[in-house]
């Protein structure tokens, strides 16, 4: 299959109180993006155990998203900073399993930004679909 008719599967892993929620004003102000996206709505991102990104990528997925509440305003107070910390294990970890690090990102959302939030999923379907399929996708 040609690059060009490749559409990634993209899971993203969005915090209830800012980031999914921001992807709900997406949804109800009709802002239009990818629907190659699955979104997973966690109660904080520092929440997200790295096993969840690595079973998603294991089991099909061309790229991982993160959302989270912006620093300081996470309604858990330190959930967005556990998740920066793992974040830097996670992406040091795709590069040792052959898998490019660019086909994982993190990024703060608010409850207010559903037009960031299609900005995203917009950028990140584009540079997923760059990167081709998985090394791990059959």
């Amino acid at each position: 299959m040609a690059k060009s008719e490749f559409e990634p599967l993209i899971i993203a892993f969005c915090c209830n109180w800012c980031s999914y929620a921001g992807a709900d004003l997406a949804g109800t102000s009709r802002y239009e993006y990818p629907t190659n996206v699955r979104i997973i709505r966690v109660m904080c991102s520092g929440r997200i155990d790295p096993i969840f990104v690595l079973s998603a990528f294991r089991w099909g997925a061309d790229g991982v998203l993160i959302t989270g509440c912006h620093p300081g305003d996470c309604h858990y107070v330190k959930g967005n900073y556990m998740m920066e910390r793992r974040f830097d294990f996670l992406k040091e970890a795709l590069g040792h399993l052959g898998i490019e690090p660019e086909r994982l990102r993190l990024e703060w959302i608010s409850a207010g930004e559903g037009e960031k939030f299609r900005a995203l999923m917009r950028d990140a379907a584009r540079r997923i679909k760059e990167l081709g399929r998985s090394p791990l996708r059959t």
